[in-house]
């Protein structure tokens, strides 16, 4: 399911219909209450392989010495942190984030590191991206196009942004390919997930909504056909841990 079974004035906000305009806001009251724990729920969730999927994404970035990236959603920054790395003291590195307690706490943990170059941070909405078209030679966004309220306008921004050539690395949740597999994340999405929300974080509602988010997300190939739409070509993804995590890519020639 996705926001395509939601009318023209409603979307989803995990299983329920809220007023479209109303999404952001209660997304916003999500991360500011979970940003200051994320880290360590991220870990606890995923039992550290998250770790894994990140650094498979940097793995397939592309990118050189000197070069430009912008991370979407990017919280905390661990794309960010990576893509630093490959473009060097001589690159940029953007940190954006809808949510002004995640990217301080993103802002905060990469100073932690002495990472004072290249990385820049910006409040920014992904369905309004302040860049001039082809600012960047990759564009990630990593467990953040499923908050976003109009997936297929933020694709475009995405798409806009990125220098001829230049790649879109989406790594989200995504549907588990064999349905054993289906079955037991199921349950350890609805018990799990709010019960060490509520232990570690103190809110088990914001992680029962992140959970309810992740079935609500378009598929494997229905978010292929999504980046089609947005005008990226090449578009491919790799299943991760069975389905549960893809990595999709797409490029603007």
């Amino acid at each position: 399911m996705s926001d395509a079974h939601a009318s023209a004035d409603t979307v989803d906000f995990g299983y329920t219909q809220v007023p479209r305009e109303e999404k952001v806001n209660r997304v916003r009251a999500v991360f500011d209450s979970v940003a200051s724990r994320y880290d360590v729920m991220n870990d606890l969730m995923s039992l550290g392989v998250h770790r894994l999927w990140k650094q498979f994404t940097l793995s397939q970035t592309g990118l050189r010495p000197g070069q430009s990236a912008l991370d979407v959603a990017g919280g905390t920054g661990d794309l960010s942190i990576g893509m630093a790395a490959q473009v060097g003291p001589s690159g940029r590195v953007v940190l954006s984030d809808i949510n002004a307690a995640m990217l301080s706490t993103g802002r905060d943990r990469l100073l932690d590191k002495g990472l004072l170059r290249p990385v820049d941070y910006t409040v920014a909405n992904g369905e309004r991206l302040p860049f001039k078209d082809a600012s960047f030679h990759c564009v990630t966004i990593g467990f953040g196009l499923r908050n976003v309220t109009d997936k297929p306008a933020a694709l475009r921004e995405m798409k806009r942004v990125l220098k001829p050539g230049g790649q879109l690395l989406v790594l989200e949740f995504s549907k588990p390919v064999l349905p054993a597999l289906s079955r037991v994340y199921d349950a350890y999405s609805f018990a799990a997930l709010p019960a060490l929300g509520k232990l570690v974080a103190n809110d088990s509602e914001s992680y029962r909504y992140l959970a309810e988010s992740i079935r609500m997300f378009p598929d494997q190939d229905s978010l292929k056909n999504l980046m089609i739409e947005a005008g990226l070509e090449g578009c491919r993804y790799h299943n991760l841990s069975g389905g549960i995590v893809a990595l999709h890519r797409g490029w603007h020639y």
